[in-house]
């Protein structure tokens, strides 16, 4: 079976001043339809640039990156992207930011009340229906981006660190919510993360990778059975593997800062 997300010797180049900077260098990774799959790493080593090129923000120097065989060449409706920044209309209401996208792409008013009627139930948002972001905790934001993302229906979801900023108990309630919109929708999920715990308790698979420049260390397969329990010897042992390997590229970033800083 074909895979649905193809990334195929990707390297991504920037131009700081008089030097270049190499972000990402030959990342080949094949994405299977209805996969989970985290990527892990410190800063720097490009996993928001691959997540970005994908969505088709910012395409790749070399490489190609295809979605259901289809070269990948500018955002599209098939690849829906959440941020850690929310990404609201502050002038609009929780009903009419999730309904926004929907209204843009004309469809049928009734549709539209049905569709933001469904989520507003599903993602706990019914008595906020009225409400701005700015009078809304973290986590209500960020169950209204994806309320927005699941709105357009897009069999892709994109997500760059969208739980980094929450307390550990509304980070949690948010890990189980998406793990349950991922099993009921069927999606197909990249997901950024810093948390080594994070990703081995939503992932099928976590892509650790390298300090500048960004490649693939290692691909890791997580075979416990959902729900994961954090505190079991088998999620311990595999967070102790990934420590291991995150902290050697951590370790590398910490030396390149020391001989040259340079903002992350």
């Amino acid at each position: 079976m074909q895979p649905h997300i193809q990334i195929g010797k990707v390297s991504k180049v920037f131009s700081t001043g008089d030097r270049e900077v190499v972000a990402l260098d030959d990342i080949n990774l094949d994405v299977r339809r209805g996969e989970f799959v985290c990527l892990l790493g410190p800063s720097g080593c490009g996993k928001s640039t691959l997540l970005n090129a994908v969505a088709g923000f910012s395409p790749p120097t070399t490489g190609t990156i295809l979605v259901d065989g289809e070269p990948v060449q500018a955002p599209g409706p098939d690849r829906g992207m959440v941020f850690q920044e929310y990404a609201l209309f502050p002038w609009m209401t929780v009903e009419k930011n999730i309904a926004f996208g929907l209204e843009i792409k004309k469809k049928p008013k009734a549709q539209i009340r049905e569709k933001v009627g469904a989520l507003l139930e599903m993602l706990k948002l019914q008595d906020f229906r009225d409400r701005y972001p700015k009078d809304l905790s973290g986590g209500m934001r960020q169950r209204v981006a994806i309320a927005r993302v699941l709105a357009l229906d897009s069999p892709i979801m994109l997500m760059d660190e969208p739980f980094g900023a929450l307390d550990s108990l509304t980070r949690r309630n948010l890990q189980d919510e998406l793990l349950r919109i991922w099993t009921e929708y069927k999606k197909t999920i990249i997901f950024v993360t810093h948390s080594i715990e994070e990703s081995i308790y939503l992932a099928d698979r976590i892509v650790v990778m390298t300090y500048r420049p960004g490649k693939i260390k290692k691909d890791v397969s997580v075979a416990m059975p959902r729900s994961r329990d954090p505190s079991s010897a088998e999620f311990n042992e595999l967070k102790k593997e990934l420590s291991l390997l995150v902290m050697e590229e951590q370790s590398r970033h910490n030396q390149e800062e020391i001989k040259a800083p340079t903002a992350d």
